[in-house]
């Protein structure tokens, strides 16, 4: 394992049980955003970096009982959130490096990342292999309950130019790994960048 990795899982296996309780309020921001996203009734979707699976619900009422929703992270600790909350019960668990997704290609109609972005080792590398278990014309959302600017209030820092939810900085690496963006949402109230599988 990576240090890389290594480092993920001790970050949140050490904030995993009281995930939740620490962002209260956060979920009807992960319940528009998954309304948002065009999902239909039978398709499937792959939370990838789900952590304590939070989008999980959200995700299952977007595609019912017929779609399928699949939750992946590194840290079993998460996982085990999860489950405790009874998330499991809205899509299938599975630890799982998104980096190295044990999944077929062009498996799934879209990923939902909340969160993800700034915890890749490889960006580039990992949004291509995010790509190819997506179908052609299938779409990855990157999602944070809440935009830059208020997020780096809240942890006590300043944005810098080398954010890579930056517009500037996130339309070039999402096209160089063969995605294609499609919108763009960055305020207060939460972060949202749609894009397309460029084919």
């Amino acid at each position: 394992m990576s240090d890389d990795h290594t480092h993920v899982r001790e970050f949140f296996g050490a904030r995993a049980a009281d995930w939740d309780s620490r962002f209260p309020d956060d979920g009807p921001a992960y319940e528009a955003a998954a309304a948002g996203l065009g999902l239909r009734e039978g398709d499937r979707v792959l939370d990838a970096g789900c952590g304590s699976g939070r989008a999980l619900t959200p995700l299952r009422a977007a595609v019912g009982p017929s779609g399928l929703v699949v939750g992946a992270d590194l840290t079993p600790a998460m996982l085990e959130a999860a489950v405790r909350a009874g998330r499991d019960r809205y899509g299938r668990l599975l630890l799982a490096d998104v980096g190295a997704l044990p999944l077929r290609s062009e498996a799934f109609d879209a990923v939902f990342a909340a969160g993800l972005i700034a915890h890749l080792p490889d960006p580039a590398e990992n949004l291509r292999e995010l790509r190819r278990v997506v179908r052609p014309g299938g779409i990855l959302a990157l999602f944070h309950p809440i935009g830059r600017a208020a997020l780096a209030a809240r942890q006590g820092r300043r944005i810098t130019p080398d954010d890579l939810r930056a517009e500037d900085n996130l339309r070039p690496l999402l096209a160089g790994s063969g995605w294609r963006m499609t919108s763009y949402v960055d305020e207060d109230a939460r972060f949202l960048a749609v894009a397309v599988r460029a084919d």
